[in-house]
């Protein structure tokens, strides 16, 4: 009998999916039922909770499933189960790598047929986190293959210019931790003098540029794009940690950290002499 999480910012899709759940013709194959709200709950309740199945939504705002699925610690990763309206790019990717799916409204007698599924493939993590890295990496490709290549001359950015409240910063690009996108906007995370701290601080603001634009823009001698929604500066890199199938998580100054694909951990590495 399986512990089950539901992730999804959509109320209605919470209550019907736990309502097929309470249905006594799964009760052999569920002992437990907790929802999410979002990304951020979810991986909160998966840090202090234990689950075997995952009933992950992929649109949601802020942190999407894939960015739960990546930010989710190996060892702890319950079975994973998509749910999601029809998204053929998507559909196409899990079932290339044999990632199970579930099509909204998901039927009664396809969720039985994926928890039965589930239920044959707990205690496999080392087959399930090769599949999983396997679809973020074809996510990964399929998005950096569009990206703009680097500027062929040597005019690379010195500074960046942020919009804030009513004035713009301009802030030194050594400054620059990393750069990420979420939901179509672009944020950086930058270090910042602060009177009252004895250290500097990590403050993150929005840019009015597209990751795709700042990678043509920026020296990639000192920056690099580790993953589908990110740019780090490499001396920005304190420490690499082994993370699932062959990707690295990065932890960068000022406490942040980003995954690379697995890919780009490799790259990242062979950059670093490691």
């Amino acid at each position: 009998m399986a512990r089950i999480l539901i992730v999804d910012d959509e109320a209605p899709a919470r209550k019907r999916m736990q309502k097929l759940l309470s249905d006594e013709a799964l009760g052999h194959l569920v002992t437990q039922v907790d929802s999410a709200v979002d990304g951020v709950e979810a991986l909160e309740k998966l840090g202090s909770g234990s689950f075997d199945v995952l009933l992950l939504d992929i649109q949601m705002p802020g942190l999407d499933g894939f960015d739960v699925l990546e930010r989710t610690a190996p060892d702890n990763r319950p079975v994973v189960i998509f749910t999601t309206a029809f998204d053929e790019y998507a559909i196409r990717a899990f079932e290339a790598n044999a990632v199970d799916y579930l099509l909204k409204p998901v039927p009664s007698d396809r969720l039985k047929e994926a928890l039965q599924r589930a239920h044959k493939v707990m205690g496999q993590a080392d087959d399930q986190n090769d599949r999983l890295g396997k679809l973020l990496e074809w996510m990964d490709t399929q998005a950096m293959d569009g990206a703009e290549s680097p500027s062929s001359d040597s005019d690379w950015l010195e500074q960046l210019s942020i919009p804030y409240r009513d004035r713009i910063l301009i802030i030194p690009i050594q400054d620059v931790i990393s750069i990420e996108i979420a939901e179509g906007i672009t944020r950086a995370y930058i270090l910042e003098d602060d009177a009252a701290a004895p250290r500097r601080r990590l403050r993150q603001h929005i840019v009015n540029y597209t990751l795709d634009q700042l990678g043509s823009m920026l020296n990639p001698e000192h920056f690099m794009r580790v993953h589908r929604s990110a740019i780090v500066q490499f001396g920005h890199i304190k420490e690499l940690i082994p993370w699932f199938s062959g990707r690295y998580k990065l932890a960068l100054t000022g406490g942040h950290e980003v995954i690379a694909s697995r890919e780009r951990s490799k790259t990242v590495k062979e950059r670093l002499r490691i």
